[in-house]
């Protein structure tokens, strides 16, 4: 009887991206009380009332676990045993033969396998409708020149760990095929048939030629600890990859765990359920040639050697997680160190769960087509652009981000390695109709490029936003060529004044934009209150800023506000945001009065009463 596991492995993700429009951009102002922002950061509160939503239909995708896929065989009596004695095998009841140091599995059945093999092979052709399960009791198992472990024909092949048990593969350099056309068996435990994984012992699999575990069909794990080093990938299904349990570690020359099959759309695919995966690899830490699904699990993946240069001296795919249709993660933990980018799909992306630690070269997570954050906590410690793809929405979540250039970019274009094999430089077009949406959650940005770079149009109707802009002013802290509409949420965004620009006079939310005669150093307080002493903002820049935009559904028309810097104030601020306590006065700046949908108290280089400044968004 089958126990019947439904995984979604796909969000259509369904876009209506605004039309561009060239349009004076307004100036911009405030948001959340203290208390409101307290509220969203502490996930209590991640949407505005009426917001518009991305439309996402799930459509689910099966992976099949039969009761022999989750339950260990026990090597009970009525299992043939067989026992490798070095060059010798022998074997105690049917469906085996034996010629020399090659044993060949003939028929269904249970295989209690134990001892030593030393250039030898295990060889399963029993037929296209065997189930055949071998059972690794502890062996030690090399072959020179082939694949130690071979299934030719079956239905299904089940490696079960026995309990307590050390199980060793190992293979050779080179291989000697049967046949000059021929290329398999291509890893040093190799399947043409269905493969499963089980049980609670342990498997060291060396791979000197080529791959460490493959099978050109479906390969389940569901339990065991698993050690595999290859010279090329790691593991590899090709219809499918699916892991429900176990502890697997690998290091490969090529992709760590990998789903090819680029002939079906319907397969292809990995599915990451559970279990602890701790992957080194020089190419792709995991790579689905559709669907990439992670719904749990505790993953560690460090790609491209680990470095986090924005330029790569190989032009070879070195990303955390890839996608070629759409990676969904809804659950688990992941930390990726990569070369390239941490979490890419060359079309859909969509998180709705998950605790997720990133560091890259490349981007923090990229999609080509659409990117759809609903949950989860993101934190991208280092990137050369943060959040990229031709529409981002973001309904909700905690995203913290560092970028050497921008920090979200919505553009189009084919997000690889540059020519040469730079990494972070995409040839995503610098202008078209792509849009940032933001309906709720939590963004912190902060970016040495433009904090917000949209190659089109940004909507914004809730949620709260912190960028941390640039200190030169050929980049701005917000920079977009069609309208910035802002109608609920709490934004502000600090950096140069060169390209400081605001949101549109369309808005229906109250703004501020102030832009300063000189720099104001890093870690200098600015504050915001009403004339009559009600704060509104509290901010400490990480990085000297000339201009502050501020909007707020606290800003109302026909107030006068005061704004200062310098001074000092009570409690811890998060992100720079104090939540609480008090301010003691410093430099008093500017007072005005809200009289517009987008007011500038302009001093020096400001712009009082009028638009932000210009410039054309690079992507």
């Amino acid at each position: 009887m089958k126990k019947l596991i439904s995984i979604v492995l796909s969000i259509i993700l369904v876009f209506t991206l605004v039309a561009c429009s060239s349009s004076a951009a307004g100036i911009t102002g405030v948001s959340y009380t203290a208390e409101q922002v307290s509220e969203v950061v502490s996930g209590e509160d991640t949407t505005a009332e009426g917001q518009t939503s991305l439309t996402a239909t799930a459509v689910p995708v099966e992976v099949d676990y039969d009761d022999e896929d989750l339950q260990p065989a026990e090597g009970a009596s009525a299992a043939t045993s067989i026992q490798l004695n070095g060059d010798a095998i022998a074997v105690q009841g049917s469906g085996a033969e034996v010629n020399g140091s090659l044993l060949t599995i003939t028929a269904t059945g249970v295989y209690n396998l134990s001892g030593a093999l030393r250039d030898g092979q295990i060889i399963v052709d029993a037929g296209n409708e065997a189930i055949v399960t071998l059972v690794l009791n502890g062996v030690d198992i090399t072959c020179s020149n082939s694949a130690p472990i071979y299934v030719k024909t079956a239905e299904k092949v089940i490696l079960s760990l026995a309990d307590g048990t050390q199980n060793f593969v190992s293979d050779g350099t080179e291989y000697v095929f049967a046949e000059a056309e021929t290329d398999e068996p291509n890893a040093a435990i190799f399947s043409k048939d269905d493969l499963t994984i089980n049980g609670s012992g342990a498997l060291t699999v060396e791979a000197n030629y080529n791959n460490g575990i493959a099978s050109k069909d479906d390969l389940k794990i569901t339990g065991g600890t698993l050690t595999v080093s290859a010279a090329n990938d790691g593991i590899k299904g090709r219809d499918s990859l699916a892991i429900k349990d176990g502890t697997i570690t690998i290091t490969a020359g090529g992709d760590g765990l990998q789903a090819n099959n680029d002939e079906d759309l319907e397969k292809g695919y990995v599915s990451i359920e559970g279990g602890v995966l701790n992957i080194t690899a020089a190419g792709d830490g995991i790579q689905a040639e559709t669907s990439l699904l992670v719904s749990g699990g505790n993953l560690t993946v460090i790609t491209g050697n680990g470095r986090l240069n924005s330029y790569n001296d190989s032009s070879d795919s070195a990303k955390g997680l890839k996608a070629g249709s759409h990676l969904s993660i809804s659950g688990g933990t992941l930390q990726v160190t990569s070369s390239d980018d941490a979490l890419h799909s060359n079309a859909a992306l969509s998180i709705s769960g998950g605790e997720m630690q990133l560091a890259s070269g490349d981007d923090g997570v990229h999609a080509e087509t659409s990117l759809l954050i609903v949950d989860g906590m993101i934190t991208i410690s280092q990137s050369y652009e943060g959040l990229e793809s031709a529409a981002i929405t973001i309904n909700g979540g905690t995203i913290r981000l560092a970028s050497n250039d921008d920090g979200i970019n919505a553009a189009g274009g084919v997000g690889g390695s540059a020519d040469g094999g730079g990494w972070g430089m995409d040839t995503f077009e610098a202008s078209g109709n792509y849009s940032l949406t933001i309906n709720g959650g939590y963004v912190f940005v902060d970016a040495i490029g433009d904090g917000l770079d949209i190659n089109g149009s940004i909507t914004m109707t809730g949620g709260t936003v912190i960028v941390n802009g640039p200190t030169s002013n050929g980049n701005g802290p917000v920079d977009y060529t069609g309208t910035f509409n802002i109608s609920g949420g709490f934004f502000v965004a600090v950096g140069s004044s060169g390209m400081a620009m605001s949101p549109s006079q369309s808005s229906t939310q109250y703004s501020v934009l102030q832009n300063f005669a000189s720099p104001i150093s890093g870690g200098t307080l600015f504050h915001l209150a009403s004339a009559d002493g009600e704060a509104i903002l509290t901010f400490i820049p990480t990085r000297a800023y000339q201009s502050v935009l501020i909007s707020s559904p606290e800003l109302q028309n026909g107030v006068s506000y005061v704004l200062y810097t310098g001074g000092s104030a009570t409690g811890a601020p998060v992100d720079g945001l104090y939540m609480d306590g008090t301010y003691t006065p410093g430099n008093q700046l500017a007072s005005f009065t809200i009289s517009s949908i987008v007011t500038g108290a302009g001093m020096g280089g400001g712009f009082p009463g009028g638009g932000g400044g210009g410039g054309r968004p690079r992507p």
